[in-house]
Formats: structure tokens, sequence, C-alpha cells
């Protein structure tokens, strides 16, 4: 009873939409096992949908409607153009492309890109907000670009490891190539310094990126046996998740929420 007093007071009405979103990510495993890898597919998908949407909801609420509808295409719209472009010259992200198996594709990048860049990029935000202090400014965009991409630590093996991308010369990083992630880290930093986000609520979102780190740490672990990206994921994403919760920024100036 006090957990569920505890996620409401946090959540609000948002709090079904959280418990879907878990739901869905902690049956993906036994869902796979039980079904195959095409179910594990679909988990995937209706992951991502719940995510964003329960990320959405909460930037809905700090900025408006009309805002976070502007934010959303935003995101969503210069994530694909720089997947697209990327898939096809290299550039910034190393030589890649995707396979088939997400559904459905525009120019060969499936649309759900778009939305993963959502489920995660705004928790990458309120944890740069607390630790800084600030929603802008150069300490601001680096902290938010430097958290989104500690997230693919863990993603990029993974998802490999799915077949869902291929890269077409293997790198240093568990088969990553580390070109990679310096092209996460500028595409969040200009996507962020492009949106210049609202003050967010920083508890909920923080509480989805810390969610995030646990669950990706566990599967990876417990079931997948990627356990070099496990281990690099639970170091990098930990460090933001630890700052997050201590808010170094609150030492010095007290400026949001």
């Amino acid at each position: 009873m006090f957990r569920k007093m505890a996620i409401r007071n946090v959540f609000g009405n948002a709090s079904p939409l959280l418990i879907a979103w878990m739901a869905a990510l902690l049956a993906m495993p036994i869902v796979q096992w039980a079904a195959g890898h095409p179910s594990l597919i679909a988990r995937v998908i209706l992951g991502v949908l719940l995510q964003a949407s329960l990320v959405i909801l909460f930037v809905a609420q700090a900025a408006g409607v009309r805002r976070t509808t502007l934010i959303v295409v935003t995101v969503a719209a210069a994530a694909w153009a720089a997947e697209a472009f990327g898939s096809r010259t290299g550039i910034p992200f190393g030589a890649y492309h995707y396979t088939e198996l997400l559904q459905p594709q525009l120019l060969g990048v499936p649309l759900l890109i778009a939305l993963a860049w959502l489920m995660l990029l705004p928790p990458a935000w309120a944890v740069a907000q607390r630790v800084t202090g600030r929603a802008s400014g150069p300490a601001f965009v680096a902290v938010s670009a430097l958290a989104f991409t500690a997230w693919d630590l863990f993603l990029d093996p993974q998802m490999v490891h799915w077949g869902l991308w291929i890269w077409d010369s293997p790198g240093a990083y568990f088969g990553i190539p580390l070109v990679n992630f310096a092209g996460w880290l500028l595409i969040a930093a200009l996507i962020t310094a492009l949106v210049r986000p609202p003050a967010l609520p920083g508890k909920p979102l923080v509480i989805i990126y810390s969610l995030t780190w646990l669950i990706e740490m566990a599967g990876q672990v417990m079931f997948w046996q990627l356990y070099g990206p496990a281990v690099c994921g639970v170091l990098g994403m930990g460090l933001f998740v630890v700052l997050a919760w201590i808010r170094p920024s609150s030492f010095f100036v007290r400026r949001l929420p």
C-alpha cells in the first residue's frame, strides 16, 4: 500500500502508464523465451511507445500542449533526419544500416527510432537540470548530451545483439565504433540547444531515467549475457543517476524544483 501511495504521489494520473511500461519491459525476456524473437520485437515497439508517451505526458505538464507538440515534432524530426543522413553517409555515427525487423521505415530508418530519442532525451534534460541547476547554457547542454549518450553504452550492443541494426565495420566497444558515441553527443547537444527545453518536473523524469538504468542492467546481466556492456552502462548511466539524486547544484544554486 505504501509503495502504491508513493508512486501515485510522484506520478499522479500517469501511474497506470508507468506500471504498463515497466510490465512490458519486465515481460520482454519471458515473452522471448516463450514465443521467440518476433515477439521480442513487438515488445520493443510497445516499450518504446509506452515510455515515450509517459515522458511526453510529463513534458506537457511543464510546458503545455502547444510547446510540447513543438518539442515532440522538433526532436522526432531532427533525430530521424540525423539517422537518415547518418545511415547513408556514416556521419556522424559511423557506417551502419538498419535491418528490416523494425517497421514501418522511411528512407531505411524505422519511424520508431524518432520515438526512441523522445523516450530518454527529456529525462536526460531533467537529470541535467538537477545536476547543473539550470535549464539552459553550455553546462546544461553538455550534461544533457552526456547523460543521454551514457544510455547508449547499454543500448547499441543490445540492439545489435537483437539484429535491429548492423555496423559495416565493427568497432572497439563490443563491436560498436567509438565514433558512434561522438555522434550521439553531437546530435543530442544540437537538439537540446535547438529545443531549449523548459524547466521540467525533475523527480518523475529522473525516476524514469533511473528505472531505465536498472532494467537495462538487469536484462543484460540476467537474460542476454551482455556482461561487458552491462558493466559499462552501470558505471556510465549510474554516474548521472547518482548525481541527479544528490543534486550537487543545490549546494551552489537553487533555481529549479
